[in-house]
Parts: structure tokens; C-alpha cells; sequence
């Protein structure tokens, strides 16, 4: 679960760490008392989308002018101007697609006097188990690009869990971003901070770009992103209230209600498989002769006759599907439990494209039958390889 900016900073002022004043505004007629508040010279209007490249990006509508979704104003008639022309328009960033997205939210911030721009993130290292962060002396800039042409200039650690954050972690990070003195000690607190904030709500990403050093010597997180573990938000009530659903795919909403592992795609095959992993192996396959998912979704180990129907209602719903392939291996439950499931489905939400499915494990054979004998058109397949030969076929109308 992602969360805007300003959200992520109120999370992170709660453990102490440095974050500038700000207000979040929803309507343009808020944006004068929110200047007014703050107090000036200068305010950042920042866009609050899920989405990086904001300043970079671009409005689609001529009318919200073409500084981007980060912009700086110098008065108070500058931010009721920007205000007005940024929410409700759409922004393009490099991470929205063409397509973009609607500003609903933006975030008033006061000026910031910035002498030194650095980057730091924090993520889970699948590699280690361990928590790791990632620093760099090139903070502004597209993190991705600094990987790319001076890999030296990023420095990574990990924490032991065993020990948690410690004091020689803090003039790790110090020493990786040059900083000595009081601003050494300022960063030995700010990891202390955020490792203690990344551990005690689940985040599974940080990132912190830039995080500033002021011309008067403090170090303060000019932008946040944070990410949540999504199965231990029942731990965190307070992080699910922060959810907005305007900013998250329709469908992938509706799949959650149903405690489906679903992530909307380009393709037109649509996927239903119980696993993580045999779902990556059916999009590889689909990819190998020569078609594209539309989706990922992963209905789970106990696939139940309600959980096929509503995964299917969420595939059928998208209109750049044109087949459909069904990959399940019955183990917790029998195939021929999980057959009547699909066939169920199918008479309840209807079927207007090719669909196959396959079947593995327990009963098989019986499940099988089953769809053979349902009238239905639906195709079954032997193997994997089998069901992405003949769901492509269909799709292709051959």
C-alpha cells in the first residue's frame, strides 16, 4: 500500500525525523489560508499523486500551464493561481504513462534554503532478510540514472536484525554522504529515526529524495515516499485510513475485497492461477508464444468457488481482454471441486471470449469431465504448455 507525500511525512514527523511545514489543500479556495498559515516568502505546490517525476511531468490541459506538478511560488496570489490551475487536471509523469493522473490532493510547503541535496532510501533486502539502506551524495536527481553512469556514488548497508540500528550505522550513513561535524550527528539520529519508523509500521520501501542539508547546518526530508507490507495492515489501522482509492486501478480495489493478488497489465490474456510463482511461470509462457497478460492474480492456495467468481467478474471487466487462461493445481482442494467452481462461474458471469483451462493434481481427471461435459465453451488444456498453445491460438482466432 503507497501513500502521498504529505501522509508519509505526518507518519515520519511522529518519529521525530525533520520534515518541513505544509498543509494538504483538496480545493483551490484553500490554497490562501494555506499560504497564509505557513507565513512565505515562498511556498512549493506540489501535485500529490502515487507517482515519481512529478516536477518533471507535464498537465494535459493547456490551461494548468506547463511548470510541471512541482512548482515554486512567491506569493500568495501565486499559490491561489497554481492551486487553481493544478487540481482536477491531469499529470504525465515518466511513472504515470501516457495516460497519467488526476490531481486530487496538493501539499503547501514552505521554502526551503538549500545548500546540499542527498538521497536516502530504505527497502528489504530479499537477498540478506535484513533491512538495508541506500544513500547517495546525488540527491534531486533520478536515482535510477546515478545507478547507471556512477554506480560508485551510491553506497548501500544492511542492519542485523538481531542487533537493530546502531551507532556505527549512523557514521556509515554519515561518512557515505560527506557529512561531518553536528550534520554527523543530526544523520546518525535520522537513521535511528527511520529504521525505528520502517520497523514499527511494516514499510517495506522508504525513500527519502532529497533529503536536504539548509544553509543554516540541518538535515530535513524534503520529499518521502512510503510503501506498507499489505498483510500487516490489520496491525495498523491508522496506515489503511491514509488509503486512497482514487490513486489504485478499480479492479485491483475490487480484488482486494476478496483477498485476491491482483496487478492490472497491458495484455490481452487474461491469467487465473493459485500460486505466485506458477502465475510468473503462465505470464512467461503466454510472453513465449508471443502474446501479453493482461494481469497477474493469484487466487491462493484455497481457490473457492466464490473467490473464482469474483476473479473472473475482475478479469471480464477488462476490456483489453480477449481470452481468458485458467491454471489452477489442485492441491488443498480437488480439482473436481475447483472444475463445478469454474463452471459456476462461467453460467454467472458469462463468457464472450475464449477461455482455457487447466488443471493439475487431486482428481483430476474428474475435473476434467466435468468442464468437457459443462457445454460450455470452454477448452481443456493437458499441460501448461499445452493451455498458452491453445489460449494464443484462440486469441488469434486460428
Amino acid at each position: 500500500m503507497n501513500i502521498h507525500e504529505y501522509q508519509a511525512k505526518a507518519v515520519l514527523k511522529t518519529f521525530g525525523v525533520p520534515v518541513s511545514r505544509g498543509v494538504a489543500i483538496f480545493k483551490p479556495e484553500e490554497a490562501a489560508a494555506a499560504a497564509k498559515e505557513l507565513g512565505g516568502p515562498l511556498w512549493v505546490v506540489k501535485s500529490q499523486i502515487h507517482a515519481g517525476g512529478r516536477g518533471k511531468g507535464k498537465f494535459k490541459e493547456p490551461a494548468a500551464g506547463d511548470k510541471g506538478g512541482v512548482r515554486l511560488a512567491k506569493s500568495v496570489e501565486e499559490v491561489e493561481t497554481y492551486a487553481a490551475q493544478m487540481l482536477g487536471n491531469t499529470l504525465v509523469t515518466v511513472q504515470t504513462g501516457p495516460a497519467g493522473k488526476v490531481v486530487h490532493r496538493l501539499y503547501i510547503e514552505e521554502g526551503s534554503d538549500i545548500e546540499k541535496e542527498l538521497y536516502l532510501s530504505m527497502l528489504v533486502d530479499r537477498s540478506t532478510s535484513r533491512i538495508a539502506f541506500v544513500v547517495s551524495t546525488e540527491g534531486g536527481m533520478d536515482i535510477e540514472a546515478v545507478a547507471h553512469d556512477t554506480p560508485e556514488k551510491i553506497v548501500s548497508f544492511s542492519i542485523d536484525p538481531a542487533t537493530g540500528i546502531m551507532p556505527h550505522h549512523g557514521r556509515t550513513l554519515a561518512r557515505a554522504l560527506g557529512l561531518k561535524g553536528d550534520l554527523a550527528k543530526q544523520a546518525g539520529e535520522l537513521a535511528t529515526q527511520l529504521y525505528t519508523a520502517f520497523v514499527a509500521k511494516d514499510m517495506t520501501m522508504l525513500e527519502i529524495n532529497p533529503l536536504i542539508v539548509t544553509k543554516d547546518g540541518k538535515l530535513r526530508c524534503l520529499d518521502a515516499k512510503i510503501a506498507f507490507e499489505g498483510n500487516s495492515l490489520y496491525r495498523h489501522p491508522d496506515v489503511v485510513a491514509l488509503r486512497d482509492l482514487t490513486e489504485e486501478d478499480e479492479k485491483e480495489i475490487e480484488a482486494s475485497k476478496y483477498d485476491l493478488s491482483y496487478v492490472a497489465l497491458d495484455g490481452t490474456i487474461g491469467c487465473m492461477v493459485n500460486g505466485a510463482g506458477l502465475a510468473m511461470a503462465t505470464m512467461d509462457i503466454i510472453k513465449l508464444y508471443g502474446e501479453e497478460p493482461a494481469n497477474f492474480l493469484d487466487v491462493g492456495g484455497g481457490a473457492s468457488k466464490e473467490k473464482v467468481t469474483a476473479a473472473f467478474k475482475i478479469i471480464t471487466a477488462d476490456p483489453n481482454v480477449k481470452g481468458i487462461l485458467i491454471n489452477i493445481f489442485g492441491g488443498i482442494m480437488k480439482c473436481d471441486v475447483l472444475a463445478e467452481g469454474v463452471i459456476a462461474a462461467v453460467k454467472e458471469v458469462g463468457l464472450n471470449v475464449p477461455l482455457v483451462v487447466r488443471l493439475e493434481g487431486t482428481n483430476v481427471e474428474k475435473g476434467k469431465a466435468i468442464i468437457n461435459a459443462s457445454g460450455l465453451n470452454v477448452i481443456s488444456a493437458d499441460d501448461l504448455d499445452d493451455a498458452a498453445q491453445k489460449i494464443v491460438s484462440a486469441v488469434r482466432g486460428k
